[in-house]
């Protein structure tokens, strides 16, 4: 048979929270009840979620997690930032909730991804399967920021990432590229704030300005500046700073 819809159940503290949260990335309310648990199930278009709540539960441990699979993996992350935005002021990239940004996943054949990591500790994995590519990264920041994107976007080890980031960056060698430096300082930045580390995360960012780039290079970079001016603009709010010593 076809046109079948697989509808994930996913685990939270509260309803409330994940109500609140979820109408900021554009979803609205299908279905909810307080009796005899709390339940409540979210659509937004083709995109179902529905969330239970348990009493004691902890969103650190959560092993819940899912998959969404889009032909318009920038499109989707866009309005979910634009939702963000209106609502918090910024993109939220540390603690929970939190959104990381699109990026190639090399442990899932090179298809781009995202997570959002909702207020239930849940990682809702967006992937766009169209977006294979047909070789790996090349060169020796390259290869460590996709390392790194596995192992803290994918497996949500932040540490062993930063380890990663932190190896190749303690080396500088002739033929390393510019623009693989600079995406690895963001990356780096974006790991500090979720480490809640803001002072690291300027340094990083300030080591971006130092990069030397030639018009090519500068052009290749300007994702990568866009995602760094972001971030500076998350560390320049003093109640965000604060909530991270």
């Amino acid at each position: 048979m076809a046109n079948e819809v697989t509808v994930p159940f996913l685990p939270c503290v509260s309803i409330d929270d994940m109500v609140n949260f979820y109408e900021v990335l554009g979803f609205g309310t299908t279905y909810r009840q307080r009796r005899p648990h709390p339940y409540v199930a979210m659509r937004r278009e083709d995109l179902h979620l529905h969330f239970f709540e348990i009493a004691g539960f902890d969103p650190e441990q959560s092993y819940g997690s899912c998959l969404v699979l889009t032909s318009d993996i920038e499109g989707l992350h866009r309005a979910f930032a634009a939702g963000m935005r209106a609502a918090y002021g910024k993109v939220l990239v540390s603690g929970t909730p939190r959104m990381t940004r699109p990026r190639a996943r090399k442990n899932a054949d090179g298809m781009t991804g995202f997570s959002v990591i909702d207020p239930g500790g849940n990682w809702i994995r967006v992937a766009q399967p169209a977006a294979v590519t047909e070789s790996g990264p090349v060169g020796r920041l390259a290869k460590a920021l996709a390392d790194a994107v596995v192992q803290a976007d994918s497996r949500g080890d932040v540490r062993q990432a930063v380890r990663i980031l932190d190896s190749a960056l303690a080396r500088t060698r002739p033929g390393d590229d510019p623009v693989a430096r600079i995406e690895v300082l963001v990356y780096r930045a974006e790991l500090a704030m979720v480490l809640r580390d803001p002072d690291t995360a300027a340094e990083m960012l300030a080591r971006v300005e130092h990069v030397v780039l030639d018009a090519d290079e500068s052009e290749r970079a300007a994702p990568a500046f866009r995602d760094a001016a972001e971030l500076a603009s998350a560390l320049s709010d003093p109640a965000d700073v604060d909530a991270r010593r």
